[in-house]
């Protein structure tokens, strides 16, 4: 179905950003001066700005120079976290659902020099390769609703963590020392504590591999869908240790007939994703599932290159449906399309910011663009001309008058 764009609908869209940014500012600032700049900050974010830097940010708007955005994210005092804790609840009251999921990932920012707080030679996943970059853990919401961020860390690599003068030039407090999945771990404290209603957790392989990790979805009773690594440690059936790889190894010896099964994990931008998929029950080499979940091993192959194997641990209730994994291994592309939109639209990367908590801030408010546009989304009416025919139609209209 599509949306018919009115007038008054653009007019609603506008109102109910002023009503929010209005909201989230009273208890965030003590003064008007910063309440205003920064939904000016957010209204911005949400234009059509070619580079959303504060330059290009504060002329958009009308302001004379960059000061008043430049100072609202280096120089007042706010608490980006609160702001986050808004968002949070603002995602949950539109999009909150019984089926909601939590998605790790990560993004990278790409920049210049050494000055910008976590910049460090690591990988990056926009290019492939080694690049000067921050990487950028965040956390998303996905429901039957919507998707976008619901909270967000700064990885800090061993260059950082070791070199205090420099941690102290960015203002990085002296406890931030966590590795991403530690990271990942925290927010997903964050969220229970808060309440955040989700019914699965899913991440790639790069935590999917980590076994503190999995060992606190396993304390808290949390199911996931994690992708993994092919060396990733089973117990064979003799009871020795062997990699991932070998299971698989073992379902094509015994020969292919009835072991693929054709299935969609979502929609994609070109219809259904399909890939032929597989499942095993799985014992992990020192962990046990939680009381009354089981381990299961997704397959997941291409069907243009059947050479494209990818590997998902599942830990669910004993008895889970597999279509019901294979569905929530296919949720974590959320996230992704969230990170896209946060920096081809939003300007999530396109900071200027250089220390500990003007990161922090420009981030988050960045989020909360992001969340409007998500939950806007949501609250689309469809245009009935695009619906289709309800199957009683006729049936409940009056029966004509008899005439004489």
């Amino acid at each position: 179905m599509t949306c018919r764009l009115t007038y008054d609908l653009v007019v609603s869209w506008d109102v109910e950003l002023t009503a929010l940014t209005e909201r989230i500012t009273g208890p965030l600032f003590t003064r008007p001066e910063p309440r205003q700049t920064f939904s000016d900050l957010v209204r911005a974010l949400l234009a059509d700005v070619p580079r959303k830097n504060s330059w290009q940010l504060a002329d958009h708007v009308g302001h004379r120079t960059a000061y008043r955005f430049e100072w609202l994210l280096n120089g007042a005092k706010w608490d980006a976290d609160a702001l986050r804790d808004e968002i949070r609840s603002y995602v949950l009251k539109h999009l909150g659902r019984d089926d909601g999921v939590l998605i790790a990932d990560d993004t990278q920012a790409i920049k210049k020099g050494g000055k910008s707080v976590g910049v460090a030679p690591q990988y990056c996943g926009a290019t492939g390769q080694v690049e000067n970059c921050q990487v950028m853990p965040m956390l998303a919401y996905a429901s039957s609703a919507g998707h976008t961020f619901i909270n967000r860390r700064l990885y800090l690599p061993e260059s950082w963590v070791d070199d205090a003068d420099r941690r102290a030039a960015a203002g990085v407090p002296a406890h931030v020392t966590f590795t991403k999945p530690h990271q990942v771990i925290a927010m997903l404290t964050e969220e229970l504590i808060a309440g955040t209603p989700f019914g699965y957790f899913c991440a790639d392989s790069g935590y999917g591999r980590d076994p503190a990790l999995r060992a606190f979805c396993h304390e808290e009773e949390i199911a996931y869908v994690m992708a993994v690594p092919v060396d990733l440690p089973l117990i064979a059936v003799q009871g020795t240790a062997e990699p991932l790889g070998h299971v698989l190894d073992r379902l094509l010896a015994r020969g292919g007939v009835g072991l693929w099964e054709r299935r969609s994990c979502g929609a994609g931008t070109k219809g259904a994703r399909l890939y032929d998929w597989a499942a095993v029950a799985v014992a992990v080499k020192d962990q046990l599932p939680t009381c009354g979940f089981a381990h299961t091993v997704l397959i997941r192959r291409s069907i243009a290159d059947p050479a494209e194997v990818e590997f998902f641990l599942a830990h669910a209730p004993t008895g889970t449906a597999i279509t019901e994994l294979i569905k929530t291994a296919g949720l974590r592309w959320k996230i992704e399309e969230n990170n896209q939109s946060g920096k081809d639209l939003l300007g999530l990367t396109q900071y200027q910011v250089r220390k500990w908590a003007p990161w922090h801030r420009h981030v988050t408010t960045a989020m909360l663009a992001l969340a409007f546009l998500a939950v806007t989304r949501a609250s689309l009416p469809t245009d009935p001309a695009d619906a289709p025919p309800r199957a009683n139609q006729g049936k409940d209209r009056p029966p004509p008058e008899k005439t004489s």
